[in-house]
């Protein structure tokens, strides 16, 4: 489940990202690169609260082999996940 959390915050921020001229006009100055990185910061926060958030509390709570496993299982989830995406970019061209 967390992996799908991961894939589907990333599709919605990848969606903003893409469309962000359309709905602000084209960049100019400073602003541009900065609400980039803003939200590179904000993303990479949120991944690492979806990723880690729950195994973290697990671990604090003796559930050490349980957060480790949600750990793996997250990870390996999201490996299968960007492979599919890959595959389906290569099929599509």
């Amino acid at each position: 489940m967390n992996a799908v959390v991961a894939a589907a915050y990333v599709m919605l921020v990848a969606l903003f990202m893409t469309n962000i001229e359309a709905i602000v006009g084209p960049e100019t100055g400073i602003l541009g690169p900065t609400a980039f990185l803003l939200t590179f910061v904000i993303s990479a926060a949120v991944m690492g609260v979806v990723v880690f958030g729950r195994p973290v509390i697990w671990y604090l709570d003796g559930r050490k082999q349980e957060a480790i496993r949600l750990v793996f299982y997250t990870i390996v989830s999201l490996i299968i996940i960007v492979l599919i995406v890959f595959l389906a970019l290569a099929y599509s061209y």
